[in-house]
């Protein structure tokens, strides 16, 4: 289990969670921008249109209709996060475990640094959500995500990918565990609800140092990063089915 960081390892992260709650989706960044920054991650594209997942370099657009294509250098993020992925624990995994125990696990002995987790195995089942591409004007995302595709993948081998944020960073991350997983083809995937794992092995890379990369959008600077409903807005969007 992780325990206290040996060495220092830089997070880079553009934007905020609490502005993409807000309905900033106008992307700023390029994916080639983005890949100077870090090898491994997750986020979004301009106009939540696709989840991305960042694999040992290559940056993927996972869509609601269920296509999963290589993103272009030129693609657009309005939010992302990455870092040079370099394990700093690795567990073996030989009975079942879901995405509860997964994060239990990664947290075990310090709920204060942010962790990059890498989980590769075989799942016999994991459900993920993907939200459809939005039109101006944008809504927030607690009612973008009321018309995501919610899918169920069975006995499926792949990789999940995120990290599990300290809850001080509420609002500029998702406190707890935020990631999207990806099958080995390289064919289904996106952002994760839940799952049940069969066997595998979990790395784990503690993050120490944040560089944050802020918008210069006019929506930025007038959005409200601190509703009084934060708390329930991140649960609603990050960890809840379709209109529940």
């Amino acid at each position: 289990m992780p325990g206290a960081a040996q060495s220092r390892r830089r997070v880079f992260q553009s934007s905020l969670m609490s502005a993409l709650l807000a309905g900033v989706y106008d992307g700023d960044l390029t994916v080639s921008q983005l890949l100077e920054h870090g090898d491994f991650g997750l986020g979004t594209f301009d106009a939540l249109d696709g989840e991305m997942v960042v694999i040992d370099g290559v940056c993927f657009r996972m869509r609601a209709d269920g296509s999963v294509t290589p993103a272009a250098p030129t693609d657009v993020t309005p939010f992302a996060v990455v870092l040079d992925f370099e394990p700093d624990v690795t567990m073996e995994v030989t009975e079942p475990m879901d995405m509860k125990i997964l994060f239990d696990r990664v947290g075990a002995e310090s709920d204060n640094y942010l962790y990059a987790v890498r989980v590769t195995g075989s799942f016999s089942t994991i459900t993920t959500r993907t939200v459809s591409v939005q039109r101006h004007p944008y809504p927030p995302l607690r009612q973008a995500v009321r018309g995501q595709a919610v899918m169920t993948f069975e006995n499926v081998s792949g990789t999940i990918a995120g990290f599990e944020s300290p809850l001080y960073e509420r609002g500029i991350g998702v406190p707890g565990g935020h990631v999207h997983f990806i099958s080995d083809d390289r064919s289904q995937g996106g952002h994760v609800l839940d799952f049940r794992m069969l066997s595998g092995s979990i790395e784990v890379c503690i993050g120490t140092d944040l560089d944050l990369r802020l918008p210069l959008s006019r929506e930025f600077g007038s959005a409200d990063l601190d509703p009084a409903d934060l708390d329930a807005q991140i649960e609603a969007t990050e960890n809840h089915h379709a209109n529940e």
